[in-house]
């Protein structure tokens, strides 16, 4: 019966996963954003769901890139990082010891950041090709020197959210490790069974702001959204994905936003997610709390240049260190 027991956990987690995180992003956009806003926004099913669906039924085209397939498969080698998280998180799956540890945990979300750096790099759409004519502005280059494509913008912004924007969420991650004296999973929520929550001590509090700034900049949500700023046009290094790929672009987000929402709940308040325990209702409400949350604030604060998304993100960085220091005390 264990091993049956261990398979339903994990296949009916991941399968809720999915479920809920289809409708994270309408909860974001329909009942926070358009609220704000005071329009009548999308439906709830739409940016989630809906829009996957009919991305699934357009026609596939070929991308204009040097390694096209590479290009195609990164936004699924994207949703695979996140689904490894979760499936790392639920319970059966500890006795995988160096798996179910914050260092894999990193490990993956860092292949789920380092993937837009290859979008912008191998993306060459059409908006990006050289014209018919020659570039005449004062102190342009030689004509005949190519100019930048437009999504090599995107692959510079998303180095530079690698290099300073992940800090804040990494370190926030290390805050219950140091307070139960480990890196597994296993030992961290096994010391808040005995100790309480991490949440409730100035150290879980302090950390948990960090991982919620890491949560936004990961997410790439504003005001932390240098990746797709307008000035790349249309999203960046998106720009050439169609059908089926624009879909788990859409899927992954959603999913992203669920399986970080599981690792607060795991990290912070000892509980990972099990759809075989009823613990499993305060997942699902982290994971729905945070895009509201993340929603309130983007809709309040100004957008940042790097002017503005450096210091923050030092700040965060700095305070997400404060967090270890009181951990260790």
């Amino acid at each position: 019966m264990e091993p049956l027991y261990s398979l339903s956990a994990v296949l009916g987690t991941i399968i809720l996963g999915l479920i809920v995180s289809l409708w994270l992003p309408g909860i974001e956009r329909k009942f926070v954003h358009a609220r704000i806003q005071q329009r009548i926004g999308p439906p709830v099913s739409s940016p989630g769901l809906m829009a996957a669906l009919k991305f699934f039924y357009k026609k596939t085209i070929e991308p204009c890139s040097p390694l096209p397939r590479l290009y195609n498969s990164l936004p699924i080698i994207g949703f695979i990082s996140a689904l490894l998280i979760l499936l790392f998180l639920i319970p059966p799956m500890y006795s995988l010891a160096g798996l179910a540890s914050l260092v894999a945990f990193v490990g993956f979300l860092k292949i789920e950041e380092v993937i837009y750096v290859f979008m912008g790099s191998l993306s060459r759409s059409v908006m990006s090709l050289r014209m018919p004519f020659p570039d005449l502005a004062r102190g342009a280059k030689h004509p005949d020197v190519q100019r930048y494509f437009l999504e090599d913008l995107s692959s510079m912004r998303a180095f530079r959210l690698i290099a300073f924007g992940s800090f804040p969420i990494y370190i926030a991650i290390f805050v219950p490790a140091v307070m139960a004296g480990s890196i597994y999973l296993r030992d961290i929520v096994a010391y808040q069974a005995t100790h309480g929550p991490v949440l409730f001590s100035v150290a879980g509090v302090i950390g948990a702001v960090v991982f919620f700034i890491g949560y936004m900049i990961l997410l790439n949500e504003y005001p932390f959204a240098i990746l797709k700023t307008k000035a790349d046009v249309i999203e960046g290094p998106y720009m050439e994905y169609a059908a089926k790929y624009r879909a788990f672009v859409y899927i992954t987000r959603g999913f992203l936003m669920f399986t970080l929402g599981c690792l607060f709940s795991a990290l912070f308040l000892g509980v990972p997610p099990n759809i075989m325990d009823w613990d499993i209702l305060i997942n699902i409400a982290v994971a729905v709390l945070f895009p509201v949350l993340m929603a309130i604030f983007s809709a309040f604060a100004p957008v940042f240049t790097y002017k503005q998304f450096y210091p923050v993100t030092a700040a965060a960085s700095v305070l997400g260190v404060l967090a270890l220091l009181v951990a260790f005390v």
